[in-house]
């Protein structure tokens, strides 16, 4: 199993770049960067805290690693128009030298979506919304024109060059629900799923019935979960959380390896208030991660 790093989208711009250095040096696999404007709060209301730009510093990411895949976690489709995501996305594939993932999802936070006047559909059109643009993306990241006519978009005779330097590029898609499994399994690459193993394991039965349902191998899905890790500490009731001693940590990760997960996520967002903090516990991060070897 590979292991990836999340940074926070409060640190500064500079920290960010510092642990992407970091995790690129001492050999993890990815980094990854939430697109989201604003704390989310669960409602309408607005929480102050600092929220960098996903596709601003994505590139900055690139530019500075020469290893780790790279990308949002994850962009939604009711925030970005399919064509803009497929050519921003063919871009970041040049600027990372075929390093770039493009995590797609549906769109969720409800105080972001307010805010700035961008609808936030009932679920059954957002899905719609999704389905049409996953399509798009993935028709104009590989052919060299695409036409598309569904209730939500129009494509007449697009064009996206360059084409990306990977082929396919890899998308990614962050989801749980039925319909949008299924949507995966037709069009994705790559799942994502929050959780702790038990969680996780629910989660991947429902992904392997809407694999069978779509006539899809999901062994043919790049899989990857995402919990927070607290060395010593015990589960929040807020996040999932890997909690215990470094063994228990351990055996926890080996559970994500049994359930054929390819990838694990850390977020690093109660690993220290400073980068110091949070390279020191990356550091004992990793020393669990050998232990898996």
């Amino acid at each position: 199993m590979k292991f990836s790093l999340w940074p926070n989208v409060s640190h500064s711009p500079a920290d960010v770049l510092e642990l992407a250095r970091w995790a690129d040096a001492n050999g993890w696999y990815g980094v990854w960067y939430a697109d989201h404007y604003m704390p989310n709060t669960g409602d309408t209301s607005f929480a102050p805290g600092d929220s960098h730009e996903c596709w601003a510093m994505l590139p900055a990411i690139a530019a500075v690693t020469t290893n780790v895949r790279v990308g949002p976690l994850v962009s939604p489709t009711s925030v970005h128009h399919p064509a803009v995501l497929a050519n921003r996305a063919a871009t970041l594939d040049h600027v990372s030298n075929g390093r770039f993932v493009l995590g797609l999802g549906a769109g969720w936070q409800i105080n972001e979506h307010h805010a700035y006047g961008i609808e936030l559909e009932a679920p059954g059109a957002r899905v719609t919304r999704f389905e049409e643009a996953i399509q798009i993306v993935r028709s104009l990241l590989a052919e060299p024109r695409t036409t598309f006519a569904g209730s939500v978009y129009t494509v007449t005779d697009a064009p996206a060059d360059p084409k990306p330097v990977q082929s396919p590029l890899p998308i990614l898609v962050g989801t749980a629900s039925p319909r949008m499994l299924a949507i995966t399994c037709r069009f994705a690459d790559e799942w994502n799923s929050w959780g702790t193993p038990d969680v996780t394991a629910t989660k991947l039965a429902k992904l392997n019935e809407a694999a069978e349902r779509v006539g899809r191998d999901p062994g043919t899905l790049w899989k990857s979960a995402n919990a927070m890790i607290d060395l010593g500490g015990a589960p929040s009731p807020d996040r999932p959380t890997l909690a215990g001693s470094p063994g228990e940590v351990v055996e926890l990760l080996g559970r994500y390896v049994e359930q054929g997960f390819d990838e694990f996520i850390v977020p690093d967002w109660t690993l220290g208030d400073t980068n110091a903090e949070r390279l020191d516990h990356l550091a004992q991060i990793q020393d669990l991660f050998t232990q898996l070897a």
